[in-house]
């Protein structure tokens, strides 16, 4: 079945390489959308593809940073848009 979902990490995870890892295990596990540094020190990141894949990248953000601290997680589910074409860094 196919997600999105709108993961908002916290801790240590800016200046850490959190947004280099996040796109590599997005594009390892075929998942598309955007990673992203928020100004209150978060790292904001919109994933889309099959729900499985979705929440074992979410997983590898949280569990698998060798130089971040993620504290907390915040997801958010929503529908399917099937907007982007592969994953990205963006500003």
């Amino acid at each position: 079945m196919k997600a999105r979902a709108v993961a908002v990490f916290k801790g240590t995870v800016q200046g850490v390489f959190v947004r280099a890892n996040t796109l590599d295990f997005a594009r390892e596990s075929g998942v598309t959308g955007w990673v992203r540094n928020e100004r209150d020190g978060s790292v904001k990141a919109v994933f889309e593809g099959d729900r499985a894949k979705v929440e074992r990248v979410i997983s590898k953000c949280i569990n698998e940073q060798p130089m971040a601290k993620v504290d907390d997680c915040d997801i958010k589910w929503e529908p399917w848009s099937g907007e982007f074409k592969e994953f990205m860094i963006t500003q």
